[in-house]
């Protein structure tokens, strides 16, 4: 319900007053004399604006791509021209664009077209979406997909070849395990890439081996992973771009309208610009250039500088960096202070040497870019900080809102560095889904202890610490419904465990929304012209088909966009289809 309130007036515009008390528009400063007739307004609505001026409001009014005025019925419909274009809302609830904070969106998007193999119980049931996937595509091609989990193995907790030899013996099998750490080859695939029983580990990587045999058993940790990615044939530039396009309207249609790439984009950035000058690109990017290890180099800084000179639009910008200092806990590879539970021969490895890391995160922090770091091991999340807090200590900087991504376990002590830093974390809530891989596999290696503090949401926003959510496409799914729903009850669509797991850690609706809405748009340096519906914003907005604050928080991932609007422009109407 909108509470009555005095009307506000905004120089240079005459606001246009309701019959009798009701809410005030906030208009735009605008330079001519009279306001004039706006090109769309949506009205009848229940808009969530995360402005804490104007929380709850009824219609908002567009003028080309940005917002002039919100307001109740009465109101927006004052500016209503002839030719203005109506949208009613039906009573539904209007939110703010919804933005993933860490995405790799051409790979996701070119898994469209792959094996998805998310849902699949044991590797027979693998088997059996292979099967039928394979049925559908070239008798001779490369099977390629993805989004598999440790625990679909039972206690092996890793793939074996031989699953995919009993399908194909003849053909290269090579699939992508849910979280990127750990691929899954077959003979012929490892056959073409030389890899037997002498082949080396690479850096950063391992090739699994049978501990009687020594031959490759078919995982391939980290960096080992391109030892076969290397031979999948390349798409072609058109085949990139027809995939893209297929991504963007699968992100418009759940919500999205602007995405943090992560990694696997910066190199496509022409694609993505190509597809702007056509019209096609409908969904804003921020997009990083991953930096590997082991040390920043100049050829890395012209390819940063370069790309933030020249991409510097609403649309596409750069002018951010990636690093990626540690793997995963399922494998092992995800850096610890202390052994894994499950295995006290490792803790897990930095894949930068810190001294080097820390220089890097300096020069990058002295030249004004932003950074994301990938730290899931506790050992990982504390260099990362350590490496900002010198940053802010030897360039007196502040208010340059470094991430740390991921952040599974953290330690106690490190909790509160995040809001003393000014430390964004940018977190996956789907990671967190309890299901076996989680409470089992990832639960297990790591122990008790650190299982306590697996992603500590509430508990960095309690210390003051900035949220930031996304998917991490395509490791689960863009779909932000599912993520809000997880990030507010920590249980499986089935509703397990009971009361939740490490229930402490929910956030509330309005925090879930705002950490993929206004706090998504703070992580990415543009809340003042994003993330919430308010005049002089960019008019990114979502009207859903449930209310999602008055059903039970179970249902949330039900929820269904019906419009998506980005820069004014309905990109995606699901009455339309």
């Amino acid at each position: 319900m909108i509470k009555p309130r005095t009307a506000v007036i905004i120089a240079g515009i005459a606001v246009v007053l309701a019959f009798g008390t009701s809410a005030a528009v906030f208009a735009q400063n605008t330079q001519d004399p009279k306001l004039q007739p706006v090109d769309t307004i949506l009205i009848n609505g229940k808009v969530y604006t995360l402005n804490a001026k104007q929380s709850w409001a009824q219609a908002v009014a567009i003028r080309g791509e940005k917002i002039i005025a919100v307001g109740d019925d009465a109101e927006i419909e004052g500016l209503r021209g002839p030719a203005t274009k109506v949208i009613d809302a039906g009573g539904k609830l209007i939110l703010p664009g919804f933005v993933d904070c860490h995405i790799h969106f051409l790979e996701g998007s070119i898994s469209l077209g792959q094996a998805n193999l998310e849902g699949a119980k044991n590797p027979a049931d693998i088997q059996r979406i292979l099967r039928e996937y394979a049925q559908k595509q070239a008798p001779d091609g490369w099977i390629l997909g993805g989004g598999w989990n440790y625990a679909m193995f039972g206690e092996e907790n890793l793939p074996h070849k031989k699953y995919l030899d009993e399908l194909f013996p003849n053909r290269p099998a090579f699939l992508v395990g849910y979280d990127g750490h750990t691929s899954w080859a077959n003979s012929k695939a490892l056959a073409l890439a030389g890899i037997n029983k002498e082949t080396p580990n690479p850096a950063n990587g391992a090739i699994v081996r049978d501990p009687k045999t020594g031959e490759a058993t078919g995982a391939l940790k980290e960096s080992a992973s391109s030892l076969v990615g290397k031979l999948v044939p390349k798409p072609t530039r058109r085949e990139k771009l027809a995939a893209l396009r297929a991504g963007i309207h699968w992100a418009n249609e759940n919500g999205l309208t602007r995405v943090h790439s992560a990694g696997g984009d910066f190199e496509e950035f022409d694609l993505y610009d190509e597809l702007r000058r056509q019209g096609h690109l409908t969904l804003r990017m921020y997009i990083a250039y991953f930096l590997n290890p082991p040390q920043l180099r100049p050829k890395d800084l012209a390819a940063i500088e370069g790309a933030r000179k020249k991409y510097t639009g609403e649309w596409l910008s750069g002018g951010v960096v990636k690093m990626m200092i540690d793997g995963v806990v399922e494998s092992h590879t995800a850096a610890m202070l202390e052994p894994y539970t499950d295995d006290s021969s490792t803790k897990g490895k930095l894949f930068w040497e810190p001294d080097k890391y820390t220089a890097a995160v300096a020069e990058l922090d002295k030249r004004g870019l932003q950074l994301f770091t990938h730290a899931i091991g506790d050992y990982a999340v504390r260099t990362a900080l350590d490496a900002y807090e010198n940053a802010e200590n030897m360039n007196h900087t502040r208010d340059r809102r470094p991430r740390i991504e991921h952040i599974e376990t953290v330690t106690a002590r490190d909790i509160p560095r995040f809001g003393k830093l000014g430390v964004i974390a940018s977190m996956q809530p789907l990671h967190a889904y309890p299901d076996e891989d989680t409470l089992r596999v990832w639960a297990g290696n790591n122990g008790p202890d650190r299982a306590s503090r697996a992603w500590v949401w509430n508990s960095i926003a309690k210390a003051g610490g900035h949220l930031a959510f996304g998917s991490d496409w395509n490791v689960v799914t863009l779909n932000p419904w599912e993520g809000l729903q997880m990030a507010v009850t920590r249980q499986t669509t089935q509703g397990t465990p009971a009361g939740g797991w490490l229930p402490q850690e929910r956030v509330t609706l309005g925090q879930a929304i705002e950490a993929y809405t206004l706090g998504a748009a703070y992580a990415g340096r543009r809340e003042k012209t994003e993330g919430s519906i308010e005049p002089g914003k960019l008019a990114d907005v979502v009207i859903v088909s449930q209310n999602i604050f008055e059903i039970d928080p179970h249902a949330i991932a039900k929820t269904k966009v019906v419009k998506t609007i980005v820069g004014g422009k309905v990109v995606y109407d699901a009455e339309a289809k």
